[in-house]
């Protein structure tokens, strides 16, 4: 995969003072962890794996983002319920919360990058460029090994 990555399209973001822009993170990998709070696999397993990504990587090297994708119990899955919930989790990386789809259940993002369900982890690459698209659980030195990869390559190359 090399395609250009799709931007993210937020309603709104948290954990960051400003909106981040994947054209403003270039010159660092991009880590987006796609999750839904009410998901068994992105608490169990995405969201800590992307928390453990954001410890083990410089914030100069990787950005990690969360990016909360609701297509399905949007009753429940609030932005305010998505406060708390990253408040208890101690999520501390930025959170996009996708925009609201139009005419269907996925929301724009989601749309955007085809994907299947959550949690799916996307890499992008410093030059902005949609490296891998993981669904489903992934192996930490595997994903590791990927993310150091993509840390070494140059931006210009």
């Amino acid at each position: 995969m090399s395609d250009l990555a799709p931007p993210i399209l937020a309603s709104e973001w948290l954990n960051t003072p400003e909106p981040l822009t994947l054209d403003g993170l270039r010159g660092r990998v991009v880590v987006i962890e796609c999750f839904q709070m009410l998901c068994p696999g992105c608490v169990s397993h995405g969201l800590p794996q992307a928390m453990r990504i954001a410890q083990t990587f410089r914030a100069e090297d990787v950005a990690v983002i969360g990016l909360h994708c609701v297509f399905e119990h949007h009753a429940a899955m609030t932005p305010v319920a998505l406060r708390a919930f990253l408040h208890e989790y101690r999520i501390r990386f930025p959170v996009a919360v996708d925009r609201a789809g139009e005419g269907g259940p996925l929301p724009r993002t989601m749309a955007a990058y085809a994907l299947e369900g959550t949690p799916t982890l996307l890499l992008i690459d410093r030059k902005g460029s949609l490296r891998a698209r993981h669904f489903g659980q992934v192996s930490d030195l595997a994903l590791g090994a990927e993310i150091m990869m993509l840390v070494q390559e140059r931006a210009g190359e």
